[in-house]
């Protein structure tokens, strides 16, 4: 059935394309052989899917013989799965606060990292091996990226065009980077859903309103999977419409677009307007202090720090390189843009504004337009122009004379990329077992500093060594004392504590002193954090470093410390049950009008 489904559909799409373009004879004998070769075996999606799973499994081969590649995000996000993981058990099954960060003082990262790339790796990581979580990770966001961008390159090219746009989509250079250097597993699972974006955008061009669920569903998939690409994927996305509503010389296109984006927003709207409005209780801007400003990242900056400049250099020539490429077969395919006009102008635009971008000119648009300095390296517009580079050099390999030629220079420049990564690249098979091992002992791991609430000196808390790198070398006591006289954070004594309950979004215990004492516990204070002593609410006392301080009478008392659900959480999740109804009434009668047509 699946196979009669995929040939139908492609039949389907190349009706539609002959019709467009029946009037000119010549495009009309292209459109010929390319029905001819879509009806081919290599036309079919599952010869599409075996060659992208094959160019997965030789991406993530090494793993399998040096361990996981240990890039610079590589501890943040196994962390993240593994503390997700964690709270499952604890039958928290949508977690906000992270209970082991800062070696247990826990962090508000949940509310403010978007969630699809931790909600998918601690599943991952609860069915199989932690240390083959991250390798499968890889293997699923290439193949469905590549199959995505099969999906999006069949509606123009060939079968065997679409398989090579796919391939090249799933093995093109920033994914590589991503995968042996950087280890940004949500931006590397968001790179795979823009090419359905533009498939999304160019389906509003052409169908209007019935085009407006599709890309609203792509869009927020994409805000829940990486901030930085989510960004990149808004001004993308405004760029594409604004270029559709011109080719159409129309507005429609550009409304209803827009329509687009404000129901995807309305859907993220649970992830989104917490993360908008609890801003102000955390430490933000250090997400953009010093190297990680935008200014400090264009190809080829010149910083202070030589290990930052040489991986500024690697990254600068993976998109030197990746945009040569793309603009010189951008060139060499304008002469079949009469097959596809509205997406060669499309992905035309887009690669030259994703290229100006990288460089240094354009800081000025860094500076003055919203939230784009929040995407921190200007490189990052890599996740863009990937759709471009594949779509051009499989349209360009398809119809060249010498295809072998073409074939040999393409895949041994992205074998010698991802070779030289490699071997390169840090590799490790301690990072996750490591982790593993100090989240289950209580140790917990390193925290952020743009999570870090206000007035919290995480690198001072009690108990953490101002080395962060060094995990403590026994479990840090759950609960201290606040020294009146010294103002400082005094081992407990003459308190007896006994824990009922310990999660990451409630901690109950009783305890038991012979006269007031302010008990300090083994946790930063937040503001939707609350407790109570003997069920009377209590103000939380955090003079001291962000630290919760509470003070206790003398006698045995019960205390309840809860993570309790905000108004922006519940007005997030409102706003975002109301887009589900409106998207889906807007679903169903754009299929009534076309069944009915």
């Amino acid at each position: 059935m699946s196979v009669a489904l995929a040939t139908a559909d492609s039949v389907f799409s190349t009706a539609c394309i002959e019709t467009v373009w029946l009037e000119d004879s010549t495009i009309s004998d292209e459109l010929e052989q390319r029905t001819r070769t879509a009806t081919e075996p290599t036309g079919s999606w599952r010869w599409a899917l075996l060659f992208v799973a094959i160019a997965a499994t030789g991406v993530i081969s090494p793993m399998f013989f040096w361990g996981n590649a240990s890039g610079h995000d590589f501890q943040f996000h196994i962390a993240s799965w593994l503390d997700v993981a964690g709270q499952w058990h604890e039958g928290i099954l949508y977690p906000r606060w992270a209970e082991w960060a800062n070696w247990g003082y826990g962090e508000p990262r949940f509310i403010f990292y978007p969630p699809a790339s931790w909600l998918l790796g601690a599943a991952l990581g609860s069915v199989l091996p932690w240390e083959a979580a991250p390798v499968a990770f890889i293997w699923l966001t290439l193949v469905g990226g590549g199959m995505g961008m099969w999906r999006l390159a069949r509606e123009w090219l060939s079968g065997r065009e679409a398989a090579a746009a796919a391939l090249f989509f799933a093995i093109n250079p920033y994914n590589l980077l991503i995968v042996y250097y950087r280890s940004d597993f949500s931006e590397q699972l968001a790179v795979a859903l823009f090419p359905l974006l533009i498939l999304g955008a160019v389906r509003v061009q052409r169908q209007t309103w019935r085009g407006v669920p599709f890309l609203a569903v792509v869009f927020t998939a994409i805000w829940l999977c990486n901030a930085p690409a989510a960004v990149i994927a808004t001004y993308s996305l405004a760029l594409l419409l604004a270029v559709g509503a011109v080719l159409a010389r129309s507005t429609r296109p550009l409304v209803a677009g827009s329509v687009a984006m404000a129901s995807g927003f309305g859907l993220a709207a649970f992830y989104i307007v917490p993360a908008a409005w609890e801003q102000r209780w955390v430490q933000i801007a250090q997400a953009v202090s010093q190297e990680l400003q935008p200014a400090r990242n264009f190809i080829f900056a010149q910083t202070g720090d030589p290990e930052f400049i040489l991986f500024n250099w690697k990254v600068s020539g993976v998109a030197v390189g990746t945009m040569l490429i793309a603009g010189v077969l951008a060139v060499f395919v304008a002469r079949r843009r009469r097959e596809f006009p509205e997406l060669w102008w499309i992905l035309g635009t887009l690669a030259i504004v994703a290229s100006l971008m990288m460089f240094a000119p354009s800081v000025i648009l860094w500076r003055w337009l919203p939230k784009l300095r929040f995407v921190q390296f200007p490189w990052r517009w890599l996740d863009a122009l990937a759709v471009p580079f594949a779509f051009f050099v499989a349209a360009a390999l398809g119809r060249s004379r010498r295809q072998w030629v073409l074939w040999l220079i393409v895949l041994a420049a992205l074998g010698g990329t991802a070779t030289a990564m490699a071997r390169d690249a840090w590799w490790d098979s301690d990072d996750t077992t490591s982790l593993s091992d100090w989240v289950q002992s209580g140790f917990g791991y390193e925290g952020t500093d743009e999570y870090a609430p206000i007035g919290c000196d995480r690198y001072d808390l009690t108990g953490v060594s101002a080395n962060s790198e060094d995990a403590p070398k026994q479990p840090i006591a759950q609960f201290a004392k606040l020294d009146p006289d010294s103002d400082s954070i005094v081992p407990l004594a003459g308190v007896e504590v006994k824990v009922e309950k310990w999660t990451a979004e409630r901690r109950t215990f009783t305890a038991k002193a012979s006269s007031a004492v302010d008990l300090a516990v083994r946790l930063v204070e937040y503001p939707a954090w609350e407790a109570t002593i003997d069920g009377q609410e209590t103000e939380i006392q955090s003079e001291h470093n962000a630290q919760v301080v509470l003070p206790v009478p003398a006698g045995t008392h019960r205390v309840d410390l809860r993570f309790r659900r905000t108004l922006d959480r519940t007005l997030g999740a409102l706003i975002s049950l109301f887009s589900v109804l409106v998207i889906a009434t807007m679903a169903v009668a754009g299929r009534k009008k076309a069944a009915a047509t």
